[in-house]
């Protein structure tokens, strides 16, 4: 029987009307928001709200065909709800109207079929072909009428759902704002926070941070947003904070840049590292601080989105963890010939003063093997000409060396037989600081992963220590520690080790822990952990300084650090 609102139409007509309307549709057809999306609805489970008759189904609207429809009964409202089966981010909406169309109604989506969040909302509704881009995610989308255009329902050639699927696993998500354009309320710029831009934020450097400008005053409120190209489904935010941080703030989702909507809130903001789990689609993700926890602006070192959809740069790949159990690719067993210099092909003379008001001058004469097995490290009381110390000229000279542009690694573990001298003002070390120090990078910025460090006036206590930009000098991470029964550490020989991977590093001595150094407990107590990029060896012996202090007449010089071997497994 002929549809009651078109009394006049025949078979012959309607045959005629649908092949022309499949062909229109054919060539009108719409292509999905961006490449990597998908139709996601069609022979997907339907229901509505109503239908006109058998003839005119729910399953219609979403069965590929443009000749068959649904059709609603003639009141308001209605709706027409597909299953998409599992949670999707979606994209876009396309409705292929017949003459019965919406005037006023409303996209919304759910993960449940029971509780629904509008996406898309209209009171002036075209009808024909509407391409509607939206942002949302959920497993049910439902389009919902409350004003009909016509004396008659509502009437879908076509309900097509665009957008992407996959696991909702946090474990599989990726980093969606690595190296997307960021935008900020205000940066600084200056001698205390150098191009502290957006962008420092979202590079994957953890000694690189934004931070609102000083210029009129730090102020509230503030904000930080990232574009991640295209649509995306956010579900997790991880913020590193700076001192400077917010007790309160939102992170917010948009899909123009200009209509946000919250998808985090809080009000008792803690600082150091935040990992926030969140649901949201969009294409900018915005964290909005609206209260300062200090005097300060509000500074990040790392604003991570991670989720689904968007489009992501790879970034580089993380470092992978040493070998289980690891094996040896880097050695110096120290068995050259007495009175020869170390290894040129293995380590890098390192002449000139030192830092910390020490009071040495280092020289390739101070560096020379011994013939039995070991590297001797000298320092001698012997004033430089044309030199500079605390004081005037330095009156000492010693050695320093260095594996920098001959080896440098990232993970392992580091060890190193040592010898260690007594007396008043001595320092000796073996240490290691990041590679990107020789190419221009500042300390602390770099890292500094102190293994060995001992004060000859106090030679029962060693120390072990990492300096970061959050941490560093007297407020570095480490400990101190002795020998068992409180032995004398200069009596003998010694193995100090560092075992260093993704979690962290320990420190042993002669195979006994005595410090672990956690990484999730310092991103989460002190400040971000610089550690997981390539170090390059150190080994000195200072003189002099803001720590051990001067030596004095009962140091006895010349003294000596011996080194049977330095070895690195992976």
């Amino acid at each position: 029987m002929p549809s009651p609102r078109h009394p006049a139409r025949t078979p012959a007509l309607l045959i005629a009307l649908a092949l022309a309307l499949a062909l229109v549709m054919s060539c009108l057809a719409v292509l999905p928001a961006s490449a990597a999306d998908a139709l996601l609805s069609q022979g997907r489970p339907v229901t509505a709200s109503s239908s006109e008759g058998v003839a005119f189904p729910a399953s219609a609207a979403v069965d590929g065909d443009p000749g068959t429809r649904w059709s609603s009964a003639f009141a308001d409202p209605q709706w027409l709800r597909v299953d998409l089966g599992a949670t999707a981010t979606i994209t876009q909406v396309t409705l292929r109207w017949e003459a019965a169309h919406g005037r006023a109604f409303q996209i919304q989506t759910s993960p449940d079929g029971t509780t629904w969040t509008k996406i898309h909302s209209t009171t002036t509704g075209t009808g024909g072909d509407q391409t509607l881009a939206v942002g949302g995610s959920g497993r049910y989308v439902r389009l919902y009428g409350t004003q009909r255009a016509t004396a008659y329902g509502y009437s879908l050639w076509e309900f097509q759902v665009y957008g992407t699927t996959g696991s909702t696993d946090p474990g599989e998500l990726r980093l969606l704002s690595y190296g997307r354009p960021g935008a900020a309320s205000t940066s600084q710029h200056d001698g205390n926070c150098w191009e502290c831009t957006p962008a420092r934020a979202f590079d994957r450097d953890p000694a690189s941070r934004w931070a609102t400008s000083p210029t009129g005053g730090w102020v509230d409120p503030a904000w930080i947003s990232v574009d991640l190209g295209a649509t995306a489904r956010v579900r997790r935010v991880v913020l590193q904070w700076d001192p400077a941080y917010a007790t309160a703030f939102q992170i917010q989702v948009s899909s123009d840049n200009a209509t946000w909507t919250p998808i985090y809130s809080t009000t008792t903001g803690t600082g150091f590292k935040q990992t926030l789990t969140v649901d949201g689609t969009g294409r900018y993700v915005r964290l909005y601080g609206t209260r300062r926890a200090t005097p300060y602006g509000y500074s990040l070192w790392e604003f991570q989105v991670w989720g689904t959809g968007g489009a992501p740069i790879t970034p580089p790949p993380i470092p992978a963890d040493p070998a289980n159990p690891p094996a040896l690719v880097w050695s110096d067993e120290f068995n050259g010939a007495s009175g020869t210099r170390p290894d040129a092909a293995k380590w890098t003379q390192d002449p000139g003063t030192g830092p910390n008001n020490e009071l040495e001058y280092y020289t390739p004469q101070n560096t020379a093997m011994d013939g039995n097995g070991n590297l001797v490290i000298t320092a001698r009381e012997e004033t430089t000409a044309g030199s500079s110390c605390p004081g005037g000229p330095c009156r000492y000279t010693s050695g320093r060396i260095n594996t920098g542009g001959k080896f440098t690694f990232t993970y392992g573990r580091v060890e190193a037989r040592v010898k260690v001298p007594k007396g008043n003002g001595l320092w000796p070390a073996f240490w290691m600081m990041g590679a990107d120090f020789l190419t221009g990078r500042p300390w602390p910025y770099n890292g500094e992963i102190d293994i060995l460090e001992v004060l000859g006036k106090d030679v029962k206590t060693a120390y072990s220590t990492v300096h970061a930009p959050a941490y560093n000098g007297g407020g570095g991470i480490g400990g101190s520690y002795t020998l068992p029964n409180g032995a004398d550490l200069s009596d003998d020989f010694h193995v100090w080790a560092a075992t260093w991977d993704s979690r962290g590093i320990v420190y042993t001595l002669d195979g006994r822990t005595v410090v672990t150094i956690s990484k999730e407990q310092v991103e989460a107590t002190r400040g971000p952990w610089v550690f997981d990029h390539p170090f390059y060896i150190i080994l000195n012996l200072a003189v002099g300084g803001d720590w051990p202090g001067p030596p004095d007449a009962s140091t006895g010089f010349p003294k000596q650090m011996l080194v049977d071997y330095v070895r690195v497994y992976r």
